[in-house]
């Protein structure tokens, strides 16, 4: 882990053995480019009321099986967050969906042909924020992070933009210059 401990601990994660370090940014697009997909799923991501917690559902199109996980972030900066997830059969996930309190989000996620070290995810909003087209790249270093060029169907980035974060978006829904 890169991270100074002590703001790990601080974040509410005192051991690393259990925490992951994901570099992200993101950008909003005005398209999807169709040709670069590699895979699709349909994300319904339950944001907990009062806490750092996720519930995600993200079952593929093509029928295979879903990823059931409950997460918990915290942020470092704009780019770099803490990340701990359970990931639950199916039976324990419907447990926690009914019983947690909270807001959901759903999109359509495209993962995109990436080059290596990079995982290039374009995301449809659906519902409220429908029309709302995100492209995000998650990277294995940080100097993967800092070279990587806004892909070339990206409009702007809003990696510093906390309005764009998925919890802002689910309260608050989709930003006035956005």
């Amino acid at each position: 882990m890169d991270i100074d401990p002590s703001i790990a601990k601080a974040l509410g994660f005192p051991k690393s053995a259990y925490t992951v370090i994901e570099r992200e940014r993101r950008w909003l697009c005005r398209e999807v480019p169709r040709e670069r997909i590699a895979r699709t799923e349909a994300i319904v991501d339950l944001y907990v009321t009062g806490a750092q917690l996720r519930l995600r559902e993200a079952r593929p199109l093509d029928g295979g099986p879903p990823m059931l996980r409950l997460s918990r972030k915290a942020d470092v900066d704009a780019c770099t967050r803490l990340v701990t997830s359970i990931y639950l059969p199916e039976h324990e996930f419907a447990v926690l969906a009914t019983a947690l309190p909270g807001r959901r989000l759903r999109k359509i996620r495209h993962r995109l042909k990436a080059p290596p070290g990079v995982v290039l995810s374009a995301d449809e909003f659906q519902g409220e924020l429908l029309g709302l087209r995100m492209v995000e790249a998650e990277f294995d270093t940080d100097e993967r992070m800092a070279a990587f060029a806004m892909p070339d169907f990206a409009i702007r980035e809003v990696t510093d933009d906390p309005r764009f974060g998925g919890g802002s978006l689910v309260a608050n829904g989709l930003p006035p210059s956005g």
